[in-house]
């Protein structure tokens, strides 16, 4: 059996889309998978869906799909992706519209829902604060559970070009097509294991080909503004190569596959995954060409029965004004400015829970840290407020700088949004139930 090919077509949401096209073209892909969805999207996606019953599927799907779709129709490429988000089915059948209308009959594209455990959590305590979910109340938004490859593999199965899902282990994305063409058995760790090693390090696209790794005359990076995502070639035994396609931008080396591995892993022995407990403590990364790293020795242990689960809540409203003074003394107005705004939002102190005012370019990242006053900053203020109203107030008194604070303040911006908080907990495999609905687009509606 040849090596399977799979490409990483996005590391998160707003990623290009015109690499992951050039890798359906060129790359002689079987799957092409984009991971699209973060700890806090989810949640802000149940929340447009709690307002519109067709949303809360990622606001990129179309255009990633109008990009795409055409290509891999053609090469016969198979793509998997969360983009679904809080709405894996409403993302289907806007896929399906889209092949219609592009004349793509035929194509099976699957829903993979079963991630939404909301009506399991109460008892759950979640790790942040030691209690149970049921004690927020009404303030909880949304409780997705990390699914496996189950429900993807068996969309594959079924013979799906397109596989959405929701909230996935972000290797699973990955694992799922090796376990559905090499047959992998479900028991069978150290292939798992090796399988989610493979994920891992395509999970964030460009991260492994030079992208968040580059740092000028320290770590450089050719052509970084043509970055090419990245493609593994993964054997039977899931040992794999890591690669990219040739003209694009970027490298992939010893050293950026190295600092990949290490990301998000807090003991590299016990990597916690839905099927697996993925052992990277032996892994080996070698260089066998230009742009070329062989990747072996990954391992699995059985897993621990138990899903994460991001639950998302509602935690109050954030207002924000920020304004700019530049030339001499430019740092002590910005330091009076932040005093003006501190003094007029005394009044509101039972309604602040938390307030920041920072010079941006001077201590806005680190507050204690300053050096020689720089030609112009920016004046940040921010304040987490429990209502709205509190919240727009904040940022009126920033604005109100205009005229009202010190000399020369210019480029106001003020923003007033709710705050939607990420919580985890854990819960037992048993309340996670993933199950497939599929879509051929002769069939899909208008």
């Amino acid at each position: 059996m040849r090596n399977v090919r799979i490409g990483a077509g996005a590391g998160f949401s707003g990623d290009r889309i015109e690499p992951a096209v050039d890798l359906a073209a060129r790359g002689d892909l079987d799957f092409l998978v984009f991971e699209c969805l973060a700890e806090r999207t989810i949640a802000l996606a149940q929340l447009a869906r709690l307002s519109d019953p067709a949303a809360g599927y990622d606001p990129l799907l179309e255009r990633r799909m109008r990009a795409v779709l055409p290509v891999t129709a053609k090469t016969g490429t198979k793509i998997l992706t969360n983009m679904g988000a809080a709405n894996p089915v409403a993302a289907a059948r806007r896929t399906a519209d889209i092949a219609a209308g592009l004349g793509l009959t035929g194509l099976k594209i699957a829903a993979v829902t079963g991630d939404d455990v909301l009506s399991h959590i109460d008892d759950c305590v979640l790790d942040e604060t030691g209690a149970p979910a049921h004690r927020l109340g009404e303030r909880l938004v949304s409780a997705n559970a990390y699914i496996g490859v189950a429900g993807l593999v068996e969309a594959l199965a079924l013979g799906a070009d397109v596989v959405i899902c929701g909230r996935a282990s972000d290797p699973a994305l990955f694992l799922a097509p090796l376990v559905h063409t090499f047959g992998w058995a479900m028991d069978d760790f150290e292939r798992l294991g090796r399988g989610t090693l493979v994920g891992h390090l395509l999970e964030c696209g460009a991260q492994v080909t030079g992208g968040y790794f580059a740092d000028p005359g320290i770590k450089d990076v050719p052509d970084l503004a043509h970055i090419g995502f990245p493609l593994a070639e993964v054997a039977e035994t899931g040992n794999a190569t890591i690669t990219k396609l040739p003209g694009t931008g970027g490298l992939v080396s010893r050293a950026t596959a190295t600092e990949q591995l290490l990301y998000e892993i807090h003991d590299p022995a016990r990597y916690l995954q839905p099927d697996v407990v993925a052992d990277f403590s032996g892994v080996r990364l070698d260089e066998v060409g230009p742009d070329r790293v062989a990747v072996s020795g990954g391992q699995g242990h059985a897993p621990t029965g138990a899903f994460k689960v991001s639950v998302g809540y509602r935690d109050g409203w954030l207002g924000e004004g920020q304004i700019s003074y530049a030339g001499a003394n430019a740092v002590a107005r910005g330091r009076l400015a932040i005093d003006v705004v501190a003094a007029r939002l005394k009044d509101l102190a039972g309604e602040i829970t938390e307030e920041r005012g920072a010079l941006i370019g001077l201590d806005s990242v680190r507050p204690t840290f300053s050096r020689n006053a720089p030609g112009e900053v920016r004046m940040r203020y921010a304040a987490r407020c429990a209502s709205q109203d509190a919240a727009a107030r904040v940022a009126e008194e920033v604005e109100s700088l205009y005229l009202c604070g010190p000399m020369g303040g210019g480029g106001v911006s003020r923003t007033v949004r709710e705050i939607v908080a990420i919580a985890s907990t854990l819960i037992s495999r048993e309340h996670v139930r993933p199950a497939v609905q599929l879509f051929e687009v002769a069939d899909a509606p208008a």
